[in-house]
């Protein structure tokens, strides 16, 4: 596999440092945070961004991403589209093959057959709008307990109810344990249809205590890094493993070092 860092990680960096830190590490990818390349913009073009790329030999992978695109009243259902055709437009101009989609959080007494269909027009809606830019949206279920997507397979059935060639799934490791995937859900994948690992570990907590703020760098937690990462090649899945940690006091480090360590971190859990 290719490996990537996602700027979630050096959260605290802006993008440009976010491009340095990651070609100095030696990482093939950056996944664009969508809040610091709104913030590039702001003074610099698209052209600019894709020239900090390739002066840095480094390729985007991801812009991070549209939040809780699901079960949203007309209003803010009007702003996703709006915020979806923003991002795809600059993820085509920049070359960017993936924008990742994130569900909503459950409402009340909400079925799962609903969470289906809604989650599965949605992306539907999404889709024509990406394709329009031949970019194509990576779907990631969110292993936290009032998510509407929880686990791998929910989520891969909500892929395949699309059937659309540019809808696929990410699957994030901290997620994937939280919320109590099997191997047996990754085994059973299309790996054609799996865009993006997301690879992190998590400190030793109960899976209902743990949230984004407890992931470590790879092989520094309790998450079965090796059983999903053989589960993965048993596949033939090939493409990216990025990076993706929510933690504050890594934030505080000095980014190229944490690129560099997390560089180190995931080509030694990739060792499977």
């Amino acid at each position: 596999m290719k490996v990537a860092l996602n700027g979630a990680t050096t959260m605290n960096a802006d993008l440009e440092t976010d491009i340095r830190a990651a070609s100095s590490a030696g990482f093939d990818y950056l996944e664009i945070w969508a809040s610091k390349l709104r913030a590039f913009l702001k003074s610099r073009s698209t052209s600019d961004l894709s020239h900090l790329f390739v002066t840095h030999g480094l390729s985007p992978y991801s812009i991070n991403s549209i939040e809780r695109i699901t079960f949203r009243d007309d209003t803010s259902h009007r702003a996703l589209l709006d915020e979806c055709e923003e991002l795809c437009r600059i993820a085509q101009a920049i070359r960017c093959p993936y924008v990742v989609v994130v569900p909503s959080p459950a409402p009340k007494d909400v079925l799962r057959s609903d969470v289906i269909s809604e989650s599965a027009g949605v992306l539907q809606e999404l889709a024509s709008i990406a394709a329009q830019h031949s970019v194509a949206l990576a779907f990631e279920f969110l292993g936290q307990p009032d998510c509407s997507v929880q686990t791998l397979a929910l989520a891969d059935e909500i892929v395949k109810e699309v059937s659309h060639p540019n809808v696929g799934l990410v699957i994030d490791s901290f997620h994937f344990y939280a919320g109590g995937s099997t191997i047996e859900s990754i085994e059973a994948l299309d790996a054609e249809k799996l865009f993006i690992f997301h690879i992190n570990d998590a400190e030793d907590l109960p899976r209902e205590q743990l949230e984004d703020r407890h992931r470590l760098l790879p092989g520094l937690g309790i998450l079965p890094l090796k059983q999903i990462i053989q589960a993965l090649k048993g596949i033939g899945y090939n493409r990216v493993a990025s990076v993706e940690i929510f933690r504050p006091e890594y934030w505080q480090r000095n980014p190229l070092q944490l690129a560099r360590d997390a560089h180190a971190a995931v080509l030694k859990a990739l060792e499977v």
